[in-house]
C-alpha cells in the first residue's frame, strides 16, 4: 500500500513539472511570436498535455507491461512489446488530442504527419529511458533476491553443520562407544572409525554448496551405522540407495534422518522404521510415523525449512513432504550440473 501511495505521489509530481515545463516553453517562442494570451493558454495547455499524455501515459504502460513480462526472464520479447505498444499509444493519442483541439478550440498545429514523426522520435527516446529504466531496476531487484537466497543458504549451510556437530549428538556417540567397549571391541573399534568419517565429512563439506550423491551415501553409511548402533532393533534402516549420477547439498540425507529419529517415538515395542529409495529424478527418505507426545517446540520444522531453503537457492524444484496417516514422505530432488 504504502508502495502504491508513493508511486501515484511521484505520478503527480511529475505531471506538474511537466504542466510547468509546457508552461514555460510555450511562453518562450510563443510571446516571441507576438501573438495573444488566449492563443497562448490554447498552445500551452495543448502542450502540457501532449507532454503529460506521452510521458506518464507510457510510463504507466511500461509498469503494466512489467507485471506481464520481466525484463530478466523475457528482455527482447519486453523491448519488442513495449516499442509496439509505445507506437500504437503515441499515434493514437496524438491524434486523439490534435482533433479534440481542432474541434473545440480551432488550434491548427499544422501539417499532420510532420507533427505525428516528431512526437513518435520524443516518445521513442521517453521510451528508451523509460525501458532503460524499468531494465535496471528489475535487475538490481534480481541481484539483491539472489544475494538474499545467497546469505540464505549460507545460514542454513550453517545451521544444518550446527545440528550435526553438536554436544548431544558426540555425547550420544561417546555413550554407545562406552558400553560397546565392554561388550565388542572389534565393532568398538569399527565404531570409533565411523564416527571420525561422520566428523571427517562434516569438515570437508561445510564450504560447499553440493556434494555427489556418491559422496553422501558414503556418509550416510558411517551416520547410519552409529545409529544402529545406539539403537539397535529400536531402528530399523532400510537403505536401498546405490551411489548414481548427481548432487545434493551436503547432510540433506542426514537430517531427514535425524529428524525422523528427533520427533518420532524408538522403542522395543515400537520401532522406528526409515527407508532411503530413489525414483527417477528423486531421493526419498520416508518413516513411519508415530510422533513423540512432546516435542520442543523450537525444534519443530527447523531441519525441513533449513533444507527447502537450501533447495530454493539451488533448484527451482521443491522439496516436496507429503504426510499421511501413518507415514511421513520427504521428497528430494537430484540436482543435476548444468
Amino acid at each position: 500500500m504504502e508502495k502504491e501511495t508513493g508511486k501515484v505521489r511521484g505520478y503527480v509530481i511529475t505531471a506538474i513539472w511537466l504542466i510547468v515545463a509546457g508552461m514555460s516553453l510555450t511562453a518562450i517562442t510563443f510571446y516571441s511570436m507576438g501573438r495573444g494570451f488566449s492563443g497562448f493558454l490554447k498552445i500551452a495547455s495543448f502542450s502540457s498535455l501532449m507532454w503529460i499524455f506521452l510521458w506518464l501515459g507510457n510510463a504507466l504502460a511500461s509498469d503494466l507491461i512489467d507485471r506481464r513480462i520481466e525484463w530478466i526472464k523475457e528482455p527482447v520479447k519486453r523491448f519488442v512489446v513495449g516499442m509496439l505498444v509505445m507506437v500504437v499509444y503515441t499515434v493514437a493519442i496524438s491524434y486523439a488530442l490534435v482533433w479534440v483541439y481542432k474541434a473545440v478550440f480551432g488550434l491548427n498545429v499544422g501539417d499532420t504527419s510532420t507533427f505525428q514523426y516528431s512526437t513518435l522520435i520524443v516518445t521513442f527516446i521517453i521510451s528508451l529511458f523509460m525501458h532503460g529504466r524499468g531494465f535496471l531496476q528489475s535487475w538490481k531487484l534480481a541481484e539483491i533476491e539472489a544475494e538474499k537466497a545467497k546469505q540464505e543458504s549460507i545460514k542454513a549451510n550453517y545451521e544444518s553443520l550446527k545440528n550435526q556437530v553438536n554436544p548431544h549428538f558426540l555425547f550420544n556417540s561417546l555413550n554407545a562407544l562406552t558400553s560397546l567397549v565392554y561388550e565388542d571391541q572389534d565393532k568398538a573399534a569399527k565404531f570409533i572409525k565411523q564416527l571420525s568419517e561422520v566428523y571427517r565429512y562434516v569438515l570437508d563439506s561445510r564450504n560447499k554448496e553440493v556434494v555427489t550423491i556418491e559422496e553422501e551415501l558414503d556418509f550416510m553409511n558411517a551416520y547410519l551405522f552409529l545409529q544402529q548402533i545406539r539403537f539397535g532393533d529400536k531402528l530399523k534402516i532400510e537403505n536401498e540407495l546405490k551411489p548414481i549420477k548427481g548432487n545434493v547439498p551436503p547432510l540433506a540425507l542426514q537430517m531427514l534422518v535425524e529428524n525422523a529419529i528427533k520427533h518420532n517415538e524408538v522403542s522395543q515395542e515400537q520401532p522406528l522404521i526409515i527407508r532411503l529409495y530413489a525414483d527417477g529424478s528423486n531421493l526419498f527418505v520416508s518413516n513411519n510415523l508415530q510422533l513423540k507426545s512432546k516435542l520442543i517446540s523450537d525444534s519443530v520444522g527447523v531441519g525441513l525449512d533449513n533444507i527447502r531453503k537450501r533447495y530454493e537457492f539451488l533448484s527451482d524444484r521443491p522439496v516436496v513432504i507429503e504426510k499421511k496417516e501413518n507415514k511421513f514422505i520427504v521428497k528430494l530432488p537430484i540436482l543435476t550440473e548444468e
